[in-house]
């Protein structure tokens, strides 16, 4: 059987869901996690429901249906979770050279806090955190997240805002992950500044996703 991990691993590698303009019903990956996930002309429902409860809710040949209100309330009251965002999904590599990995990760180091709360969020969607600090006050987060996927998120103080610190932190990602792998990343749309950073960084945008939650 096919699974969201299966395509996002698939993804990471090259080969994406075909645009067929189908809705693909898949398990939920996980009891933490259901979600709704977009990719060009092709959307996966992963959620503990039956194709036919899926498709009396969405019209035929309609993809913009699952990412919309009544369908998704109507998957929040179905699983007893509320949908935390609507966001666009970035990936990127891992940074593959030596030198270049210990200039992306110059400057950081490990932050042990785990009171602070975007590491207390991070441990709500994500297992395995580590975080690390710049010396200006920003931090990069990363975890295993959806599906079993490496994820990452940031966070720059004001002050330091608008001086490509952001930009550094979310570069620092692709170096903090096994030379092999990939890094994801969730942002809000409308954050057009975070859009901005992580493009920047050498994210590549490959779909958008709401993720419920308890």
């Amino acid at each position: 059987m096919t699974t969201l991990a299966d395509i996002l691993r698939g993804i990471e590698g090259g080969t994406f869901p075909t645009p067929d303009l189908e809705v693909e019903v898949l398990p939920a990956p996980s009891e933490r996690e259901v979600c709704v996930v977009a990719f060009t002309a092709h959307i996966v429902v992963a959620a503990d429901v039956t194709p036919q409860w899926v498709a009396e809710r969405v019209p035929a040949g309609d993809l913009s249906a699952p990412l919309n209100p009544p369908f998704l309330f109507a998957l929040e009251q179905l699983t007893g979770r509320r949908v935390n965002a609507i966001d666009a999904m970035l990936l990127a590599p891992a940074l593959p050279d030596a030198a270049e990995r210990a200039i992306a990760v110059d400057g950081l180091t490990e932050f042990t806090d785990h009171t602070h709360p975007r590491i207390q969020r991070a441990w709500r969607y994500r297992d395995g955190v580590r975080a690390y600090a710049d010396p200006y006050g920003g931090l990069v987060v990363i975890g295993t997240g959806l599906a079993g996927r490496l994820e990452c998120a940031l966070e720059v103080p004001e002050r330091s805002r608008g001086k490509g610190h952001g930009r550094r932190l979310a570069r620092a990602a692709r170096a903090l992950i096994p030379a092999d792998a990939h890094i994801w990343a969730q942002v809000s749309p409308g954050n057009a500044a975070s859009l901005r950073t992580f493009l920047a960084a050498g994210y590549t945008p490959i779909g958008s996703e709401a993720l419920l939650t308890n």
